[in-house]
């Protein structure tokens, strides 16, 4: 029996939000601070890692959010969960590139793992940038332009299932050295908070990701600034059972193995924008990744990179183009919403 095996029996039944929190981020044997997850040699490939592309174009955004927002000083330009800091390098050269002058952010960088931090720090090594582990150590009173891609897949969800007598919260145990899934009672007022549906269909909440939210949105609200999420969602939720396991670069048996695959739920869209709603933000979308994009302006980009190209890398952008943005890639899975203050007109991406 692995150590974190053994964790989770010795406090088991657990919630499907506690397994995730301890095999995601286990001080000792957690998934992600213990492994680089990223690129070929990892389990998977976020977007940042396909195409430089990809973080220049969500650089600019800011930068023209932050125009609208009157060019305030000091500004926050804030990654949340950012991975191999492949996104920030490219966003910060790109508004350089763009503007001729030196990128005019604060640059923080929100992230739990000290071995993905240490990685952050070599790749934007010479920047003057500063990390947080939490949102709660964001500094205040200053407005902040954020990003969030592939985040709040990353953060614990709660699982329900409907079953003959009513609601029962799946929870986690470990039998004969064997993780399996069990069903423990709900209360009643907790019960009555989820919506209606067929005896075997699953119910996902996200306590994090709502109280997450929340706080950002107030943030935003008050102090000023954008956000972007960019994240992968299913259709029918919250009713549908989204969690998932990936393994060198394939899908996983979730329960198997803990600490050595990523774990992931799809993204309420619509719950986070009533929560972003009710602190006094505009919610704007969510749009299609490959929309996005292409409002953006990202099929100008590419061909403005083919054109100093050799052939072979010419033809590799129109891959990355089309991972990006084709709808049998991440292009239709994959969303996008912008957060900003009340009263704001919709920003590029959303004003088609």
């Amino acid at each position: 029996m692995t150590a974190l095996l053994q964790r989770i029996g010795e406090a088991g039944p657990i919630t499907v939000e506690r397994y995730m929190e301890l095999a995601l981020l286990d001080p000792d044997h957690g998934y992600y601070t213990r492994k680089y997850p990223f690129g070929a040699a990892g389990d998977f490939v976020t977007a940042p890692e396909i195409s430089q592309m990809f973080g220049e174009l969500l650089g600019l955004w800011c930068y023209a959010a932050w125009q609208a927002a009157g060019s305030p000083h000091p500004a926050m330009l804030v990654e949340l969960g950012p991975g191999s800091g492949t996104l920030m390098a490219d966003a910060l050269r790109a508004i350089e590139s763009a503007t001729g002058a030196p990128q005019p952010f604060d640059i923080v960088l929100v992230e739990a793992s000290a071995r993905l931090a240490h990685r952050q720090r070599e790749v934007l090594s010479g920047r003057a940038v500063s990390w947080c582990s939490a949102v709660e150590e964001l500094p205040s009173r200053r407005p902040a332009f954020v990003i969030a891609n592939e985040f709040f897949d990353a953060l614990p969800v709660r699982q329900f299932v409907r079953t003959a007598a009513g609601w029962q919260e799946r929870l986690v145990m470990v039998e004969d050295d064997v993780i399996a899934f069990v069903l423990g009672m709900v209360t009643g007022s907790l019960a009555a908070s989820l919506p209606d549906a067929q005896t075997g269909r699953v119910c996902e909440t996200s306590p994090v990701r709502d109280g997450l939210m929340r706080d950002l949105a107030a943030k935003l609200a008050t102090e000023g600034g954008a956000m972007l999420v960019i994240d992968f969602t299913a259709p029918g939720m919250p009713v549908r059972d989204t969690l998932q396991a990936v393994r060198h670069h394939r899908h996983a048996d979730r329960l198997t193995a803990p600490g050595e695959a990523d774990l992931a739920a799809a993204v309420d869209f619509a719950a986070l924008g009533r929560i972003a709603r009710a602190e006094g933000l505009e919610a704007f979308g969510p749009v299609s990744q490959g929309a996005f994009l292409e409002e953006l302006g990202i099929a100008v980009r590419a061909e403005r990179l083919k054109r100093s190209a050799p052939p072979e890398t010419a033809h590799g952008i129109d891959l990355e183009l089309q991972r990006l943005t084709s709808p049998d890639a991440m292009g239709e899975d994959f969303r996008v919403m912008a957060l900003l203050p009340a009263g704001t007109v919709a920003p590029a991406g959303f004003d088609g």
